[in-house]
C-alpha cells in the first residue's frame, strides 16, 4: 500500500486548551498543551471519560475552546478559518457508518473531493487511489457500504478522508469492534501514512503499534507524554489510569 505522493503533513500546536461542556461542573479539558511536528504519529490514550474525544473535536473546530488555542500548520482554528482548517485535518469517526452514506463505495470515497470542488474525473482518481491505499483496490467499487465487512467499512471510512488529501489525519478509536486481523490491517495502513497522524484510543497495544510517541490523558489533563516504549514499560502508570497491556504482548508489539 503506497501513500499518496501529494500528501502534505502539517504541524499541530495546542496551547493551554480548556473546555467544559454546557451544564457540567467539571472541565472536560484543563490546560492541555501539546505540539506535533509535521509527519509525527502520536497516540492519545486514556480511560473512558478522559477527554480524548473532546480533544479530537477541537482539532478541526467542531468544538470551540473556552480558553487556549489550536493551530494547524500555523493557522488558528478560529471560526473564520474553519473551512481551511477542515481541509487540513481529516477526521475519521469511531462509527464508520457516520461516513458511509452514498449508494456505492466509489461514490462515498469520491464525495469529499467533489465537495472540495475538484472535477469528477479528479475525484474518481483520488477515490480509487485512496481505496488502493487502504487495501480496497480489489473490492467492487460499485458495492454498497452496507455489504462490506466490519473491517472493510473501517478502511472505507478512512479512504473517504484520505481522498481529500489532509495534512493531519485524526482517528477516534479506529480498532473498536475489530478482531486481531482487522487491527493489524489498520495499523499497517496508518504506519505507512506520511501525514501527521493522531490516534485517539484506549487500546495501548494498538497505539504502540502505530506511534512512537504516546500521550496519556486522564481527567482532562496530560499526565504523561513519552516514547511508546517508556509508556509500555510503566505498568504502574497504566494501571493507575485504568489501562492495561496484555503480558503476552509486552515486547512483541511492532513499532511505527
Amino acid at each position: 500500500m503506497s501513500a499518496s505522493a501529494s500528501a502534505k503533513a502539517w504541524e499541530v500546536e495546542i496551547e493551554r486548551l480548556s473546555f467544559t461542556y454546557p451544564g457540567s461542573r467539571s472541565p472536560a479539558l484543563s490546560e492541555v498543551t501539546l505540539s506535533l511536528v509535521p509527519g509525527e504519529h502520536v497516540a492519545i490514550v486514556g480511560p473512558n471519560g478522559a477527554g480524548k474525544s473532546t480533544l479530537l473535536l477541537h482539532l478541526n473546530g467542531i468544538l470551540e475552546p473556552d480558553n487556549g488555542t489550536v493551530s494547524i500548520g500555523g493557522l488558528s482554528a478560529a471560526r473564520e478559518n474553519l473551512p481551511e482548517i477542515r481541509s487540513r485535518v481529516g477526521l475519521v469517526f469511531q462509527d464508520p457508518d457516520d461516513q458511509l452514506f452514498m449508494p456505492t463505495l466509489l461514490e462515498d470515497v469520491a464525495f469529499g473531493p467533489l465537495c472540495q470542488g475538484v472535477s469528477s474525473d479528479e475525484a474518481e482518481s483520488r477515490a480509487r487511489d485512496a481505496m488502493q491505499n487502504v487495501g480496497l483496490g480489489d473490492v467492487d467499487a460499485g458495492r454498497a457500504a452496507h455489504h462490506l465487512s466490519g473491517g472493510e467499512k473501517r478502511r472505507a471510512a478512512l479512504a473517504t478522508v484520505l481522498s481529500m488529501e489532509p495534512g493531519v489525519l485524526v482517528l477516534d478509536e479506529p480498532t473498536a469492534s475489530l478482531d486481531g486481523r482487522g487491527r493489524r490491517q489498520i495499523a499497517d495502513i496508518l504506519r505507512a501514512r506520511p501525514q501527521t497522524v493522531v490516534v485517539v484510543t484506549h487500546d495501548v497495544e494498538f497505539a504502540a503499534a502505530v506511534c512512537r510517541r504516546i500521550v496519556l490523558l486522564d481527567g482532562g489533563r496530560i499526565v504523561a507524554d513519552a516514547a511508546a516504549d517508556d509508556i509500555l514499560r510503566d505498568t504502574g502508570l497504566l494501571l493507575e489510569h485504568g489501562l492495561e497491556l496484555a503480558d503476552w504482548l509486552r515486547g512483541s508489539v511492532p513499532r511505527g
